[in-house]
């Protein structure tokens, strides 16, 4: 079979994740629409609108059971103006995709409705002001998809210099056609699917020393930091910034579901990973950076071990450090692990961004230890089964 040659004839669109919008109450911006539709005759349309009118007029009356005749009723009415031009059309490049929907306030007012009163409007209203930074997009997609589809923040800053390889597919949601691409351009696309309003940005270069303080503080400084990342020099570095700034970091250990809290907005003298590196904090920037930079791969699994306590591996993790670079090339993570990941943080965030979780510390969820006695159990039985 003849390979396919997708780059003929086609637009890079590799690194874009941002849609284009357009909205036909603006002349320049309906014409543009009409240039895209009428240059583009493979683009797919959507339009939904009516319906998504109906389901935000049935929110609005919420004691009423509306029939079909009412309901249209209220949709021309709250109009006053041709479907079309209602709301905003989006543009999605990468692909070729223009989707009609309501305008950014009303779209999260009704994805948003099924929150209430698990959030409440006015917390609601609180988290679309806030910024999360997520470090690692391996862990940190499953974590923002949760936080974006929760919306749980208004802002994303989404920072991996990796691509998309095809060993990743057994935890990251992603499509064949997406290997090779840049992990935080496909979760920053994934988000403006599901959608659009929420701002993301990307650092396709991931945390280095040339774009830590842009991602801590540019648009304003994060609110929380999410650090998912693999490399040891990252983490620390990374967290030695969020102390300084008295930003609390959340991580996701993807093993006996730890989940990780450091409040430094609460403590700003309390020692990053609970004081089990204390040695590194005594170090210059640039002393740290030179020691970081050499450190052997026994070296960076000696800090990892100290940072997470081997005694909180579980013993296949155990093993596989044993085996790493020998019968293993990565650290292994599960699909169900880091989908459990994602709920923790999005839900101790939202917590820590509405002053409803104030400490610091280290949190289980082992499946393994709630589920001992029927764990045994089916061991005893398979056991039994094995003998006769």
């Amino acid at each position: 079979m003849d390979k396919i040659n997708s780059s003929v004839n086609a637009p890079d669109h590799s690194m874009i994740y941002r849609p284009v919008y357009f909205r036909l109450i603006n002349p320049e911006e309906g014409e543009k629409l009409k240039n895209l539709i009428a240059s583009n005759p493979a683009l797919l349309i959507y339009d939904t609108i009516l319906s998504q009118l109906a389901e935000l007029i049935r929110l609005n009356n919420p004691q009423q059971k509306l029939t079909p005749d009412q309901s249209a009723a209220l949709v021309a009415a709250h109009l006053k103006t041709d479907a079309d031009q209602y709301g905003v059309w989006v543009y999605y490049p990468w692909s070729n995709k223009l989707v009609h929907t309501l305008d950014e306030q009303e779209f999260a007012q009704v994805r948003t409705s099924r929150n209430v009163y698990k959030i409440t409007p006015e917390e609601i209203q609180v988290l679309k002001q806030k910024k999360i930074g997520i470090i690692g997009l391996s862990v940190g997609q499953s974590i923002a998809l949760t936080l974006a589809m929760e919306r749980t923040c208004g802002e994303l800053r989404l920072a991996d210099f990796d691509e998309i390889e095809l060993s990743n597919m057994n935890r990251i949601k992603v499509n064949v056609q997406d290997l090779g691409l840049n992990k935080s351009i496909v979760a920053a696309r994934q988000i403006a699917e599901l959608d659009p309003f929420i701002n993301v940005i990307c650092f396709t270069e991931g945390i280095t020393l040339d774009t830590i303080d842009e991602f801590f503080t540019g648009n304003g400084k994060l609110d929380i930091l999410v650090e998912e990342c693999d490399g040891i020099d990252i983490k620390i570095l990374a967290r030695i910034k969020a102390k300084a700034l008295g930003i609390p970091v959340v991580m996701d250990t993807n093993d006996k579901g730890m989940l990780d809290v450091e409040r430094f907005d609460l403590e700003p003298e309390r020692p990053i990973f609970h004081g089990k590196v204390a040695e590194l904090e005594a170090l210059s920037a640039d002393q740290l950076t030179e020691m970081l930079n050499k450190l052997t791969i026994p070296e960076k699994i000696g800090y990892l071990g100290k940072i997470i306590g081997f005694e909180n591996l579980s013993p296949a993790m155990m093993k596989s450090v044993g085996e790493m670079n020998k019968t293993i090339v990565g650290w292994p993570q599960l699909a169900s692990a880091v989908t459990l990941g994602g709920a923790m943080v999005t839900d101790i965030s939202r917590r820590i961004l509405l002053n409803q979780f104030s400490t610091s510390g280290r949190y289980f969820v082992d499946f393994d230890e709630l589920f001992t006695d029927e764990l045994n159990t089916i061991t005893n039985i398979n056991g039994d089964n094995d003998t006769h």
